[in-house]
């Protein structure tokens, strides 16, 4: 069986060849060129989509570090810069809240269009299911008739409920409906589906705030999550999307997919910088065991190529 670590660094491969060739030879560079190679490191940071905040705050360490003698080598530049990335994306951090003993913890899952949605509830399901949780699954996405015939694929597959209803009803409706369900029936987890909708579709966006309206009347204090979906194929360019979606629906935490197919992980550091939220699971390939919760010392240490930390 793969480590997870193993599934890290298989599935950030692509970003650590890209920042370990941004930052090799940069400390040659600092000896013989002083700020203007730090100039160049920021701007190779920022090229890999950790985004200016966050790249400006490592270049910061860097330089003060070195100017108090404590880089002597390229490895000690990046010693520097994954701690300083470690200690971005670990003071977000927090645990999933859950609901009281006894109710479901309702999960209300958000984000654009083709943003990996419907896939990772199906791969959090099964993740669930495998731990012996009881799962019901809300197909809220009823403008596309694929949508729901891909989450009733996903129910199957894992053994989960799932409340639909015809293409083009209500979705406050279904999610109205799959809250009480998941009440009566006594399932510990309710992932709810919604529509992509881009976050400048202004009507669309308030339909989010109708569904949490339509839980909540159901289950006052629900949903005890709200997660956007990153497609981290966009790169830096999700900051506008995060924003939007965390003022329109509330959102409480990231999962961020597809991060196997690309060069633009640093995105992950980018979020954390510049939003108080936690990531909570990272999609690192296609197989249901490739969504993984989110872990600040494995990431970091793939990213930056060091050794595996011990399993605990």
């Amino acid at each position: 069986m793969k480590s997870i670590f193993s599934i890290f660094k298989r599935g950030l491969e692509k970003t650590a060849t890209r920042v370990t060739r941004s930052i090799t030879g940069i400390f040659t560079g600092i000896k013989a060129h002083g700020a203007a190679s730090f100039d160049e490191l920021e701007a190779l940071l920022i090229a890999a989509d950790f985004g200016v905040p966050a790249s400006l705050r490592i270049v910061g360490d860097i330089r003060d570090r070195y100017e108090r003698g404590e880089i002597a080598t390229d490895a000690d530049l990046v010693r520097v810069a994954a701690g300083t990335v470690r200690e971005i994306l670990g003071s977000r951090s927090r645990e999933i809240r859950y609901a009281e003993p006894g109710r479901p913890t309702v999960i209300l899952m958000v984000g654009v269009n083709g943003s990996g949605k419907t896939t990772t509830i199906g791969k959090l399901a099964a993740r669930l299911h495998g731990e012996g949780k009881k799962v019901i699954l809300a197909a809220c996405d009823t403008f596309r008739a694929a949508a729901v015939e891909q989450l009733q694929l996903w129910g199957e597959r894992t053994g989960c409920q799932v409340v639909s209803a015809k293409h083009g009803a209500d979705p406050a409706s279904v999610a109205f409906d799959a809250t009480q369900a998941a009440i009566a029936r006594g399932a510990d987890f309710l992932l709810i589906d919604t529509a992509g909708r881009q976050h400048n579709q202004k009507g669309l966006m308030e339909e989010l705030a109708k569904i949490r309206r339509s839980v909540e009347k159901v289950f006052p204090g629900a949903p005890q999550e709200v997660w956007l979906t990153v497609d981290s194929t966009l790169g830096a360019n999700v900051i506008n999307q995060a924003r939007e979606f965390t003022r329109a629906a509330g959102v409480t935490g990231l999962v961020l997919t597809k991060l196997d197919g690309t060069g633009k992980g640093g995105m992950v550091v980018a979020l954390h910088q510049e939003f108080e939220l936690p990531t909570f699971f990272i999609g690192l390939g296609e197989q249901p065991e490739d969504l993984q919760p989110f872990s600040p010392e494995y990431y970091t240490d793939a990213l930056f190529g060091e050794e595996a930390p011990r399993e605990p």
